[in-house]
């Protein structure tokens, strides 16, 4: 074993990488990850960053400021919101220290990475150190960020998909431009985090049933759909809230305002992750509408926290809860469906709720943990180095 892991580093030297050991004699993978910006729900530095800290030695370079504290071990190269300073933190970044892999998480960061490596001919070299995480399905995007995506999946070393659903969705001829550097890697949620904050929250033991939502409110997760099947399939002992910001949150106050829905509907906008958590824990049903996703991180940590699920009826949900009995599936846009499924739990007994919030809980505690994850991306890294 030490002489298998000397040949490696002296097969890494040579490429000009420097080579550290963590106390288990391991050598600690060096990842620089390239994100938008450094926020609360950012999944990329909630699910890659945070549990890996002590792991690997990361850097995150961003393109807006950070809008939190970073624990020390991370180091931060923080953009400005502007081109030139993205590009001023990239080049700290790379003048830092050699990477073994750098990871870009969104069409403009995987952009911008090609940009800028083009723009110094002496970092190209870098270009075989890339990898590229497709975030969402096809019809997700838009048509400027297809765009965007291009150079990534045209000429990064790796292009990850984040679940079978999302990969089936892209058509031939992007599948033929990838070939042979696709992988997938299923998305997958902090589940000890997600325990930790519901165990801390505690039940809660009133006569209210509680909905939940939790995603952007735009028209591709159809939080309209939701709305109107909680009003049509609730009671006066009945909340909802949903958790989330974007475009439709205007709307969304003018059809709560003109319905009869009074006080009993919340939009809690964008809250602290381990809040997202708690009020999962706490409610009765989790509601998802959406038309698309790519892995929906959302429903797992929903399930994870022990919160029944009901679902709209997309590949990317069935890629998570198909063949579970107990989730129940409803044809996208249908309003009346969502109703009648609202209805159902809300007048089923508290225990049995809880009891499927239990199977639940188990079903995604087998398949969709950081460590599953963290393990599928480590075999794409090694395959690079």
């Amino acid at each position: 074993m030490q002489r298998e892991r000397q040949e490696e580093d002296g097969r890494l030297r040579a490429t000009g990488t420097d080579v550290s050991h963590g106390d288990s004699g391991v050598r600690r993978l060096r990842i620089l990850h390239l994100i938008i910006v450094l926020g609360e729900t950012n999944g990329q530095y909630n699910e890659h960053c945070l549990p890996l800290m002590h792991d690997r030695d990361l850097a995150i370079c961003t393109y807006f400021r950070p809008q939190l504290e970073w624990p020390k071990e991370i180091t931060v190269f923080a953009g400005d919101g502007t081109l030139r300073g993205f590009f001023r933190a990239l080049g700290a970044a790379l003048d830092e220290k050699e990477y073994d892999v750098i990871h870009a998480h969104a069409p403009h960061t995987g952009a911008l990475l090609t940009a800028g490596l083009a723009l110094h001919p002496g970092r190209w070299r870098l270009s075989r150190k890339l990898v590229y995480t497709v975030q969402d399905s096809y019809y997700d995007y838009k048509l400027r960020n297809k765009a965007l995506m291009v150079p990534a999946i045209a000429t990064f070393r790796r292009v990850v998909f984040c679940g079978h659903a999302a990969y089936d969705s892209y058509p031939r001829v992007w599948k033929q431009l990838v070939g042979k550097r696709a992988r997938v890697v299923q998305n997958a949620a902090d589940l000890d985090r997600v325990d930790r904050a519901a165990t801390a929250a505690g039940p809660v033991d009133d006569a209210t049933f509680d909905v939940v939502t939790v995603g952007r409110l735009e028209k591709v997760k159809d939080p309209l759909t939701v709305l109107s099947a909680f009003e049509r399939g609730g009671d006066e002992q009945s909340r909802l809230t949903f958790v989330g910001a974007g475009s439709l949150q205007e709307r969304l106050e003018r059809e709560i305002n003109s319905s009869r829905l009074g006080g009993r509907v919340a939009l809690a906008g964008l809250v602290p992750r381990d809040d997202v958590f708690s009020r999962c824990a706490q409610a009765d049903l989790f509601v998802s509408a959406s038309h698309g996703e790519g892995l929906p991180v959302a429903v797992i940590e929903a399930m994870a926290a022990g919160c029944p699920v009901v679902l709209s009826d997309i590949p990317h949900h069935r890629e998570v809860a198909d063949g579970a009995d107990f989730v129940p599936f409803v044809r996208t846009g249908d309003v009346d469906g969502f109703a009648r499924e609202i209805e159902r739990f809300r007048s089923m007994p508290r225990d049995e709720r809880r009891t499927i919030g239990l199977e639940g809980k188990k079903l995604v505690s087998g398949r969709f943990g950081l460590p599953a994850m963290h393990a599928g991306y480590e075999k794409v890294y090694r395959e690079i180095l």
